[in-house]
């Protein structure tokens, strides 16, 4: 089969989770790369003593059943950034956040090809509307993306904005020559995109997107909520002299960053927190920072946070559970004292639905479908804004997890 004739392979690589498919007999498959999956969670375990790096639910498993080993999430984040090509010790070799993600894409691609019987050389990518707000910064980030499918294998690369994916997919929920707005909430972005149908196809009149998704809620929710259990806000006396000072805030915003947590555990932080329990006016809280740091629970707690979010969204949990650190340790947390936490983002999110809008030189009320996709979508205060902003506005649940990956499999079949 000649090169421009090969299969391609759709991916959709996300910050929480990631997809893959193809265009078969006119017909979207998308291919389990997970055991009983279409989904995998973006997210890798390398064995302190050695061994293959693990995927998905296999590298959870191996963080929560306490195998010591570095567990990593939130990859896409870095890209762009000088952390993607720092090189670190992992699990007794020196390696970049380059070369992780290279590694979990080429992985993807063996389990692709394996599924399908082929090899796959050609990739259609999804990637948001905007990995960072600096153009620089944002051409670098689809840069390095760019180069990592490379080293993963595959020798042609294109990209597509995941919202216009999303609409190829989700187009039909709507009325022949209506208008939509996805809205695309993941992990680390949000993207929108409005679009119309036009003949049984999807032309799309603006898209847009910022740098918000479902880690930075967390992150929002685990400094206003657990953060303070671990003495985030507390005092410190001084070591000479009269008068009080503030618990710095860096080691804690580390600790609410997915991307970050792996990088935390540092001899200089573990000393800073004995220092500042030594100092605290309420050493508890301290204390319990200290044990954070030497028996490496940030991504337990990173966990609890998030679990903690999802219940309180659907109103079936008042706590994120914290005994992990300490017996019955656990912080309240309640519908309301989520949005309150969330309302700075509500409001990112509104100013950006609105700049899309106004790119697209709609009027909320000739929006006749809202489409909702990615995991983060199903907040509350999604589902809110876009009633509250677009009230005439049918609201459509697509499928969260895939909406995307379809749309790219779908836009390999128009080649």
């Amino acid at each position: 089969m000649s090169p421009t004739l090969a299969p391609v392979l759709a991916i959709d690589f996300g910050t929480s989770n990631t997809a893959a498919a193809i265009m078969e007999g006119g017909t979207v498959h998308r291919i389990p790369v997970e055991a009983g999956s279409d989904t995998l969670p973006t997210a890798v375990f390398f064995p302190a003593r050695g061994g293959a790096m693990r995927m998905g639910e296999v590298a959870a498993r191996a963080l929560t059943g306490a195998e010591e080993g570095r567990y990593m999430r939130a990859l896409k984040s870095v890209l762009g950034t000088p952390l993607m090509h720092e090189s670190r010790l992992i699990a007794g070799r020196r390696r970049t956040l380059a070369d992780v993600i290279a590694g979990f894409l080429a992985e993807l691609r063996r389990r692709a090809e394996v599924a399908v019987g082929h090899g796959f050389t050609r990739v259609l990518s999804g990637r948001p509307v905007h990995f960072h707000s600096d153009p620089a910064r944002d051409a670098q980030s689809e840069a390095d993306l760019r180069a990592c499918y490379h080293a993963a294998g595959f020798t042609e690369v294109a990209f597509m904005p995941e919202p216009e994916a999303a609409a190829l997919a989700c187009h039909g929920m709507g009325g022949a020559g209506e208008t939509g707005l996805i809205l695309d909430i993941g992990g680390g972005t949000s993207d929108f995109s409005v679009y119309r149908t036009e003949g049984g196809r999807v032309r799309i009149l603006a898209s847009h997107g910022i740098r918000l998704g479902g880690t930075d809620f967390d992150a929002a929710l685990s400094l206003t909520h657990a953060m303070p259990l671990l003495g985030h806000g507390g005092q410190l006396r001084r070591e000479m002299g009269p008068g009080l000072l503030p618990v710095p805030n860096a080691i804690y915003a580390d600790l609410a960053t997915w991307a970050h947590i792996p990088f935390v555990y540092t001899p200089e932080n573990r000393r800073l927190a004995r220092q500042m329990a030594r100092l605290a006016v309420e050493p508890a809280p301290l204390e319990r920072l200290v044990t954070v740091l030497t028996d490496e629970l940030g991504h337990d707690l990173a966990f609890a946070v998030e679990r903690g979010k999802i219940a309180a969204n659907g109103g079936t949990g008042d706590n994120i559970a914290m005994g992990f650190i300490e017996p019955r340790l656990a912080a309240p947390i309640s519908g309301p004292s989520l949005r309150d936490a969330l309302q700075g983002h509500g409001r990112d999110l509104e100013e950006a639905v609105a700049e899309t809008l106004s790119r697209a030189g709609v009027a909320a009320e000739g929006i006749g479908s809202v489409v909702l996709v990615g995991g983060s979508s199903l907040m509350g205060l999604v589902t809110d804004l876009a009633a509250r902003m677009m009230p005439s506005a049918r609201l459509h649940r697509s499928d969260a997890f895939t909406a995307v990956v379809d749309g790219l499999a779908l836009a390999t079949g128009e080649e």
